[in-house]
């Protein structure tokens, strides 16, 4: 993708995330049973390979499937984070809705954002060091973008939350030991919350499972909205 091209779409996907509310879902209901799957229960995807995000969206009781996105998501450090995670959200959501029309797709997308920087998944151990770092004994924001869709209503809702997390003081041993206990490459900011964070959190604020990678308050929000929860 080109800057240019990425910035675009970008902006697209915060115009989208601005226009979203929730009047009665956002767009056409559709006929009954016409977004059922075979067993009779609403096609819901979700368009990301992030276990956390399966785990989470498995605690409210629906019957899901995962499909990943086969794109290529913006993620340029400079970006205005709110865009970013919008776009990509969307970006993942319209890949696999445009191959299941029929169906209910979600995409998410987190990052982390600190000194006017935006902190992706590192590249090795040696980045994650520096980012954990960077976050050490200092409080930064965790967005998301949530996306959802289905094409075949020309249903489309964005939303987008922020938490605030703070790191205690971090020191060499204490990110070895950090490191022995969580994989942070597969992670944005090269931490996640859900294990360790005895360790390097001292507090946050906001939604937990928006720093988890999905917020549920939001997630649950809008599928109750569209009749796939109650």
């Amino acid at each position: 993708m080109s800057q240019l091209g990425g910035v675009a779409e970008c902006a697209g996907a915060v115009r989208r995330a601005r226009r979203a509310t929730f009047p009665h879902c956002g767009g056409v209901i559709p006929a009954p049973f016409a977004w059922m799957a075979p067993n009779g229960s609403p096609h819901i995807i979700l368009a990301s390979a992030s276990p956390r995000r399966k785990q989470l969206l498995a605690e409210l009781g629906l019957a899901f499937e995962v499909k990943v996105a086969g794109v290529t998501e913006h993620e340029d450090p400079t970006t205005d984070p709110r865009v970013m995670v919008s776009h990509n959200a969307a970006l993942k959501a319209d890949a696999v809705a445009r191959q299941y029309p029929n169906a209910w797709v979600l995409g998410a997308d987190t990052t982390v954002f600190i000194d006017n920087t935006v902190l992706n998944k590192p590249a090795d151990l040696t980045e994650a060091r520096a980012m954990l770092k960077r976050l050490s004994g200092r409080t930064h924001t965790v967005f998301t973008g949530v996306a959802v869709r289905r094409l075949a209503d020309r249903f489309a809702i964005d939303e987008g939350v922020s938490s605030e997390v703070t790191f205690k003081p971090l020191d060499d041993a204490t990110i070895d030991a950090y490191f022995k206990i969580v994989n942070p490459l597969d992670k944005a900011g090269a931490y996640g919350i859900q294990e360790g964070r005895e360790l390097i959190i001292a507090d946050w604020r906001g939604s937990l499972t928006n720093i988890m990678g999905l917020p549920m308050e939001a997630t649950k929000q809008i599928l109750t909205r569209c009749g796939l929860l109650r």
